[in-house]
């Protein structure tokens, strides 16, 4: 098995050049996509906050399994369905008081009482 320097280098190369080119595709498509709003840190912290949103409110006592929780900037937004006005309406303070939430959009649902 004696190989050459030459029938190394050359797929060596070939290899860094395809995977440099196909970085500079994904670089090329994402600058002619519109602009999102957002920087990618922006967009993870978002998903943090949002998760830190929704981890507030499974750490609360009432329960809210159908909340469904977004984040925007530091906007969340709260959508989903509840029993009762009162847990929309704690489900927006538990939101509220959660690091990093600069306004709460409670869109939250409540059900109707079935007679």
């Amino acid at each position: 098995m004696n190989m050459n320097f030459k029938n190394l280098f050359l797929p060596a190369v070939l290899a860094v050049g395809l995977a440099g080119s196909a970085g500079c595709d994904k670089s090329e498509r994402a600058r002619n996509q519109p602009d999102q709003g957002r920087s990618a840190g922006q967009e993870l912290d978002d998903k943090t906050l949002a998760a830190n949103v929704k981890a507030a409110l499974l750490a609360d006592t009432a329960k809210y399994p159908d909340v469904n929780v977004l984040s925007y900037k530091g906007i969340v937004q709260l959508s989903g369905f509840v029993d009762a006005k009162d847990q929309k309406d704690r489900a927006g303070d538990i939101a509220t008081k959660v690091t990093g939430v600069s306004k709460i959009e409670n869109n939250i649902t409540i059900k109707d009482k079935k007679p």
